[in-house]
């Protein structure tokens, strides 16, 4: 009689068979999948009294899930998108096990089946010219550091690339000449090529003119010769962002991250006539979809929709007039 493997077991083969060895996940998303289910661990261990090790599969049923989730929010205020990210690692471990243990399916497709959390959408934050003028006045270029920001920043606002993809580029990433461009691997392992400017690439020719420091091949390395983290480059941006706020008020309202440089490079694009689709492949989007929602933020589109609609037919407003007596009874009643 074969008997079912033990959730440690499960767990192990989803991680080293489907996650790193079939799918060759992002570290980024097997950081993720790791800390959910470390979470999730911890979690069931307190509410169930058994030790991890000795978990099975049918321990993890679909209320547990979704007590587990409700803690999250309550105990550690995550967010509704932090929650849903934190359901799909365990949902894509079912599904893993769906096709290893097809006698558990019943069991599976209930777990499988706790909803995702509705959320509000937001519209994209971005920065104005101004702003990103201001910004870019911020770093001192006559030092190595300054003008390793300068050029870092500059480069994330034209190109819009992840700061997962600027922190990983290379000296021997960026190609000079006709069709000057910079190469990266983006999500889901997929290379793609982002042209740049003449004063991109004329910025990037005097930040790779200075000496190089330590045997790092990086980019933008730190001033050791390793790799900036992403947590460095929240910090730089805040600091020039404080000291831009002098020369245009108007961020002190908002808050800038990497990824708002991005959003901030799509809005660009987009006020410039640019293609929605272009700017798809640009950013390096699965889907046109994605891309959308920078129409939402564009006034200026919104604007002219509405200068295109006919006015009141001789820009008066027509008087009220009360209606019949008796039609007036019974649209009371």
């Amino acid at each position: 009689m074969n008997t079912l493997p033990t959730l440690p077991a499960l767990i192990e083969r989803f991680f080293i068979e489907r996650l790193m060895h079939q799918q060759q996940v992002s570290p980024h998303t097997l950081a993720s999948y790791r800390d959910t289910f470390r979470l999730l661990l911890v979690f069931v261990q307190k509410h169930l009294g058994k030790a991890p090790s000795t978990l099975d599969l049918e321990d993890i049923d679909a209320p547990l899930v979704g007590a587990f989730l409700d803690d999250l929010e309550v105990r550690r205020s995550i967010s509704v998108r932090t929650r849903n990210l934190r359901l799909t690692a365990i949902r894509s471990f079912f599904r893993f096990v769906a096709y290893e243990e097809p006698a558990l399916s019943a069991h599976i497709q209930r777990v499988l089946a706790v909803p995702s959390k509705r959320q509000d959408k937001k519209m994209v934050q971005f920065l104005v010219r101004p702003e990103i003028e201001a910004l870019l006045k911020a770093p001192d270029p006559s030092t190595w550091i300054g003008c390793r920001d300068y050029t870092l920043l500059l480069l994330a606002i034209q190109t819009g690339l992840r700061l997962s993809e600027l922190i990983s580029l290379d000296r021997s990433s960026i190609v000079f000449g006709t069709g000057a461009h910079v190469r990266c691997v983006g999500k889901g392992r997929k290379e793609r090529c982002t042209p740049i400017t003449r004063h991109v690439s004329d910025t990037l020719k005097t930040w790779l003119a200075e000496p190089s420091r330590g045997s790092s091949n990086a980019l933008f390395p730190t001033i050791h010769g390793g790799r900036l983290s992403s947590d460095a480059v929240q910090y730089t941006l805040n600091k020039y962002v404080a000291i831009a706020c002098s020369y245009c008020p108007s961020l002190k309202n908002k808050r800038v991250t990497p990824h708002v440089l991005r959003h901030s490079a799509a809005m660009e694009l987009l006020q410039a006539g640019v293609d929605i689709t272009v700017i798809a492949l640009w950013l390096g989007h699965e889907s046109v979809v994605t891309t959308q929602m920078y129409l939402h933020a564009h006034m200026a589109i919104k604007e002219a929709a509405l200068a295109k609609v006919e006015p009141t037919r001789n820009g008066r407003i027509s008087r009220y007039h009360p209606g019949d007596q008796l039609l007036l009874f019974l649209n009371a009643l």
